[in-house]
């Protein structure tokens, strides 16, 4: 088969799509023959050298895929070959075949193609775990993204919509914050051009954010405790401002605050199984009746995953970039 691999670590040129050894579906996995993936900011710093896989995971980058069963593994059941699916994985997206252990398989979505399903489960699963699972955000409560155009923040705008939450977004220019309000965001924030935690206290009489979903880390953790609610939670999903920053635990204690940090791809399968079966519980249905859908900036062959990388490392997307097989 084909895949895009990582000879040495570099920019979008370092993405080669050649022949590989085929996988093969070992105990509680199937393989999938895939249609789709999507890319994600993990597979860029996979890419620059600073994140690798886990520990037995395909080398070949991408998290994310959907496609067709070809084969069942020992050990699997309630799955057929033909069937059609989409996967959260810990490597391996950016190919022509993948084993995906069982647990984290879902069948497509009533309603959407098999294509635009790879764009759900990275997204889909990153936001319940963090924003539901952890965070419990709860109806009536206010709900504040940062990088509300991303794929991940504009599959939680909507699934905050969703469960009656009042959303908030961070976003560079007004194009990109117009498509956040018409998938419902409530406030509109520029990043470049506001303060968001003044922005934030205007809009709210002064409470803040139950619920903060953040991808910037260290830059913005002091600005994200001044923009927490009372008993606000925030979490933190990714490092584009930093790893390192002073924290005021007064203001925390003041506040009864709570600050939680997660990644999705190292966990280990049972976690991440139970992260899948609650996506397909509570998100599935909302997909199935079309109140929540994947934004889809665009689709790019495969082997121009490098054209893909570039445009996501530009930020003039907005939602998910999709390389199709």
């Amino acid at each position: 088969m084909h895949a895009i691999t990582i000879e040495q670590p570099g920019g979008p040129e370092a993405l080669v799509w050649t022949d590989v050894p085929d996988p093969v579906a070992g105990e509680g996995e199937v393989l999938v023959e895939v249609a789709a993936s999507a890319v994600n900011r993990a597979d860029v710093l996979q890419r620059q050298g600073f994140y690798d896989p886990p520990p037995g995971a395909s080398r070949h980058p991408g998290l994310e895929c959907s496609g067709r069963i070809a084969a069942i593994g020992p050990g699997v059941s309630g799955w057929s070959v033909g069937d059609e699916v989409c996967a959260l994985l810990a490597g391996g997206g950016y190919a022509q075949r993948v084993a995906v252990p069982a647990g984290q398989l879902l069948p497509v979505p009533a309603g959407l193609d098999l294509v635009t399903a790879a764009a759900l489960p990275e997204a889909v699963a990153t936001v319940w775990s963090n924003v539901f699972m952890v965070a419990g955000l709860r109806p009536g409560e206010t709900l504040l993204v940062h990088g509300g155009s991303s794929g991940i923040g504009t599959m939680a705008i909507q699934l905050g919509k969703a469960v009656g939450a009042r959303v908030a977004v961070t976003a560079g220019g007004p194009e990109k914050l117009e498509r956040c309000r018409e998938l419902g965001a409530d406030i509109l924030i520029d990043y470049r051009e506001q303060d968001f935690v003044a922005e934030l206290r205007e809009a709210t009489g002064g409470a803040g954010a139950d619920v903060i979903l953040d991808i910037i880390g260290a830059k913005y953790l002091a600005r994200n405790v001044a923009a927490l609610a009372v008993n606000g939670r925030l979490a933190v999903i990714g490092l584009q401002g930093g790893v390192k920053a002073e924290l005021n635990l007064g203001a925390l204690l003041a506040k009864r605050a709570a600050i939680t940090a997660t990644s999705l791809r190292g966990r280990p399968l049972e976690e991440k199984a139970a992260i899948v079966a609650a996506v397909r519980e509570h998100v599935w249905p909302l997909i199935a009746a079309g109140r929540v859908r994947p934004v889809v900036h665009g689709r790019f062959p495969m082997a121009e995953a490098a054209e893909a990388h570039r445009l996501l490392e530009s930020s003039a997307h907005v939602g998910k970039l999709l390389l199709t097989v």
